[in-house]
C-alpha cells in the first residue's frame, strides 16, 4: 500500500448514501463504489434506485433502500433494514433533500414543513437510528463518519427565492456542529460538504434560466463536476480525515467568497 492508498483509501468501508440515486448523492455514491466501499442507496422511489444499482453495479458493491426519510418511520425502516443484513455502519451521507421556491409575497407555509421535515429532521432522524451501527464501526484510531450534505445557500443569502431551503441549510450546519460535539467521544466524527452549483435535478431549472450568469457567480468560472463532489466525500470518510470534524468545507468553486 503506498501512503496516497494508506490516506485516502476507502475499500471495503461500509457507507450509506441518501438521495443516492441522483444529483450529488448519485455522484457520490458512484465514487464510492469506484473507491470500492460497500454502499447502500436510499431513496423514496425503488424505480429510480433500481436504474442506479444496475447501472453501477458494474463498478463493484451496491444495493438499496427505498424510504421516505422526511418521516422518523422512514428512518426506522432504512436502520431496521440495514441491520439486516450489517450491524455495524463505517459511513452516512446524509445527501436527501428538498427544495421550494416562491416569491416572498406568495411563500407558503408548507413549503417550510416540506423542507425542513427531510432537509432537517430527516438528517437527525437518520443519524439517531442509525447511531448503534456507526458505534459499532468506530474506534479511536479510525473513527466511523457522518457526511451531511449542506450548501453555500446556509452560509451565504441565496441568490433565488429559496426561504426554507436556505434557512434549512443553515440549520444542517449548525447540526453539524452539535453532532460533532455530542458523537465524537463515541469515535463519530460528523462534518458537512457546502456545494455550490452542480448539475442535478434540483438545479436543472436554476441551469437553464441562469445560463452562463451561473459560473461566473464562482471564482474558478465554471460549475462543479461529478468528481468535485466525489473527491470531497471521500477524502472526509478516508483515514486523512479521522481527526477533522465539526467542520463545513465548501465545495463551491468560489461563490461564497465571490458574493
Amino acid at each position: 500500500m503506498n501512503e496516497v492508498q494508506r490516506l485516502f483509501s476507502i475499500e471495503g468501508k461500509s457507507a450509506i448514501v441518501t438521495g443516492g440515486s441522483v444529483g450529488i448523492g448519485r455522484m457520490i455514491a458512484e465514487a464510492y463504489v469506484r473507491a470500492g466501499a460497500d454502499v447502500t442507496i436510499v431513496s423514496r422511489k425503488q424505480e429510480s434506485l433500481d436504474e442506479v444499482v444496475a447501472e453501477l453495479s458494474t463498478g463493484g458493491s451496491i444495493r438499496a433502500i427505498a424510504a421516505d426519510l422526511s418521516t422518523q418511520e422512514g428512518c426506522a425502516h432504512v436502520a431496521a433494514t440495514y441491520a439486516e443484513r450489517a450491524d455495524s455502519l463505517d459511513i452516512l451521507v446524509n445527501n436527501a433533500g428538498a427544495t421550494w421556491g416562491a416569491p416572498f409575497d406568495e411563500f407558503p407555509d408548507s413549503a417550510w414543513s416540506r423542507v425542513l421535515d427531510l432537509n432537517v429532521r430527516g438528517v437527525f432522524n437518520l443519524t439517531q437510528a442509525l447511531a448503534p451501527a456507526l458505534r459499532n464501526a468506530g474506534t479511536a484510531e479510525d473513527p466511523s463518519r457522518v457526511i451531511n450534505i449542506g450548501s453555500v445557500d446556509g452560509i451565504r443569502p441565496p441568490d433565488l427565492e429559496g426561504y426554507s431551503y436556505g434557512a434549512s441549510k443553515a440549520a444542517v450546519h449548525q447540526l453539524t456542529r452539535h453532532l460533532a460535539k455530542k458523537l465524537g467521544p463515541e469515535h463519530i466524527t460528523v462534518n458537512a460538504i457546502a456545494p455550490g452549483p452542480f448539475p442535478s435535478r434540483m438545479m436543472r431549472a436554476t441551469i437553464e434560466n441562469m445560463g452562463d450568469e451561473l459560473p461566473a457567480m464562482t471564482a474558478l468560472g465554471r460549475i462543479g463536476e461529478p468528481d468535485d463532489a466525489g473527491a470531497a466525500a471521500i477524502y472526509l470518510a478516508s483515514p486523512g480525515a479521522r481527526w477533522v470534524t465539526g467542520n463545513i468545507l465548501q465545495v463551491d468553486g468560489g461563490v461564497v467568497i465571490n458574493a
